[in-house]
């Protein structure tokens, strides 16, 4: 028989206590604040240490509560409360620790569930918001939201974020692995970063099942060892053949190839050339940082040329360089599909190999100077450190020596188709 407890405390004794803590046996205790407001507490001894439980958010208390339809414990359900502890401590159980075991518990059941309801497309497009404004590229986005809508939704857009494994990723990326090298990486590349920021929102744990050092590129052939997919480029030979097939056409397409073969610059770069960025006196397009690939302001010299062509497409009155139809840029595909109705295979940026080619091969140029025509980003940190000047000059001369090239089996003063005839032409 358990030994009988001596209450200490009444009905009449709790409901008049005055403010402090009022034993009742048996580690149940009263305490009265000096407002007023009253809670029951456990105190109980367990290797050693005493510690006070307090039974208003106890499971059992709460229990009681809700069956009785009552805000507080009377003394009777606060001993019942009580003797269920003096229990659990003698079988040397900690209550509290208990308590907090359950809460644990139950926030990684509710934690469970949240993230079983979170997709990966959700994070993915929660990153691309979160992110767009800190790329420098407008394009950047709907080539996330492209890419991951063509390769990777299909796959897992739909699964939870928490459930994504190393077979999910493989199934996105692999079939284009060889094919579309560059596509591929890029794909396994913001897979990873989408699982990345799912693990900082602590929606999954564990390793990513994305990352290419030590897990996938155990399994696929590096890129290097694939074909990378170059540009196809003309021979710098055969430019000139390029240049002349290109007056003959009456296009704002066959101007802006052109001017961009002369240039030697980059499809975007050119389409997105505003005239705020042409100093027609000097002769040099200057495009602002935010447009280059490597983030930093260039200057163009431009040949006399390219000077011709940017005087003429002046009286079509756009709002940039080269408008199309719309009277926004030309569309990133008129010069694409230009070669293509020329009958050749080459692309557009493949010209820049073609000039890179002529100026290592018939040229006397600095490395330097050749590699800075084409905005290429200095590799050598050191050199990058201290190098201030962009050998403005110097490409000036290169740039007119390629001109020359690309005139130089073109019959007669090179003509610009006129104008009259474009703005009703085909735009390309």
């Amino acid at each position: 028989m358990p030994k009988k407890l001596s209450n200490a405390l009444d009905v009449k004794t709790v409901k008049y206590a005055k403010p402090g803590r009022h034993a009742d046996g048996g580690g149940l205790h009263l305490l009265v604040k000096k407002s007023g407001a009253r809670s029951w507490v456990f105190r109980y001894m367990l290797k050693g240490k005493s510690r006070d439980l307090g039974l208003s958010r106890c499971s059992e208390a709460m229990a009681i509560l809700r069956s009785a339809g009552h805000d507080e414990l009377t003394l009777a359900q606060a001993r019942d409360v009580a003797t269920i502890y003096r229990l659990k401590v003698k079988d040397g159980i900690d209550p509290i620790a208990e308590r907090e075991n359950i809460a644990i518990a139950k926030a990684a059941e509710a934690q469970a569930q949240k993230i079983a309801k979170v997709r990966f497309k959700d994070v993915a497009e929660a990153y691309i918001d979160a992110n767009e404004s800190n790329w420098k590229n407008k394009k950047h986005r709907q080539q996330w939201k492209n890419s991951l809508a063509t390769y990777v939704y299909p796959i897992m857009g739909d699964l939870a974020v928490s459930d994504i494994e190393t077979s999910h990723v493989l199934a996105a990326i692999e079939p284009i692995w060889k094919d579309k090298a560059e596509t591929a990486s890029r794909v396994r590349g913001r897979i990873e970063t989408v699982l990345d920021a799912a693990k900082v929102r602590e929606y999954r744990t564990g390793e990513n099942p994305a990352r290419w050092r030590g897990h996938l590129s155990l399994i696929l052939p590096a890129r290097t060892k694939l074909s990378r997919g170059h540009h196809k480029a003309e021979p710098y030979l055969s430019v000139p053949q390029i240049l002349k097939q290109l007056r003959s056409r009456k296009a704002v397409a066959a101007l802006a190839l052109e001017f961009t073969i002369l240039t030697a610059a980059r499809t975007g770069e050119v389409l997105g050339a505003t005239w705020d960025e042409i100093d027609i006196a000097k002769g040099v397009w200057t495009i602002p940082s935010k447009r280059m690939k490597a983030g930093r302001e260039h200057r163009v010299p431009l040949a006399k040329r390219a000077m011709e062509i940017v005087q003429h497409v002046q009286l079509l009155d756009g709002s940039y360089v080269f408008s199309g139809p719309k009277g926004g840029p030309l569309s990133g595909m008129a010069m694409a599909m230009l070669l293509r109705r020329m009958k050749s295979d080459v692309t557009v940026h493949g010209f820049r190999s073609s000039f890179r080619d002529w100026a290592a091969e018939c040229t006397g140029y600095p490395h330097e100077v050749c590699e800075m025509a084409l905005a290429h980003a200095i590799t050598n940190k050191a050199e990058s450190a201290y190098r201030r000047g962009d050998l403005f000059e110097k490409r000036r001369r290169l740039m007119d020596d390629w001109a020359e090239h690309c005139n130089a089996q073109i019959s007669g003063t090179a003509e610009v188709v006129p104008l009259r005839g474009i703005a009703g032409s085909d735009h390309g």
